[in-house]
């Protein structure tokens, strides 16, 4: 008897245990989202106004490029994981009919609506980096320095972030996320410039 429940408290202990490391992967997953959300942010709202100032380097032009690349990407990103999440919530709630003969546990239940505003809200908050960067600097040269300075910061951040989250080697991680911020952004801008620099 004094062994059976012995048995029993173990199983218990072990099920805790299963739920706690359940509920801390599935709060890591939702970190690394948005750390990637915010790193997306980060650099397209960059690389829109370098390419736009590569070409009209007032302050005015580069901060409503960056600020129109900040709401339509925050936008975007909203839809994309409303529609996505969406279509994840319609595949468990027929599993869970199927399983449970009609009844739907709410609880567990992915949140379409809160995905989509996590999203967006990673996004815009990646997006205001450069943002914030530029706007009190109005040389161009000097804004040019301080955004890519602000960048660089928040992409070697970023890929910490996600390697720590995602228990990948942080040096590789940082380096791959920083290069891989640096190329979108000098490709923007080469790019941007060469079209301008033809009258289009």
């Amino acid at each position: 008897m004094e062994s059976h429940n012995v048995n029993n408290s173990l199983n218990v202990d072990m099920e805790k245990d299963q739920e706690k490391a359940f509920d801390f992967s599935k709060r890591a997953q939702w970190l690394r989202a948005a750390v990637l959300g915010a790193n997306d942010g980060l650099v397209s709202t960059a690389s829109l106004m370098m390419g736009v100032g590569a070409v009209k380097g007032d302050v005015k032009t580069m901060m409503l490029s960056g600020f129109a690349g900040l709401v339509a990407g925050a936008c975007s990103m909203a839809i994309g994981e409303f529609v996505s999440v969406y279509s994840q919530y319609d595949i468990e709630v027929a599993q869970m009919k199927r399983e449970s003969g009609g009844e739907i546990e709410k609880e567990k239940l992915p949140s379409p609506i809160q995905a989509a505003a996590a999203s967006a809200l990673a996004f815009s908050l990646g997006a205001i980096v450069p943002l914030l960067a530029a706007a009190f600097v109005k040389e161009y040269k000097v804004r040019v320095g301080v955004i890519l300075a602000a960048v660089t910061l928040a992409l070697v951040m970023f890929g910490w972030l996600g390697a720590v989250l995602g228990k990948a080697p942080v040096v590789k991680s940082s380096a791959r996320v920083l290069i891989g911020g640096w190329l979108a952004i000098a490709v923007t801008f080469g790019l941007t410039k060469l079209v301008g620099s033809h009258g289009m």
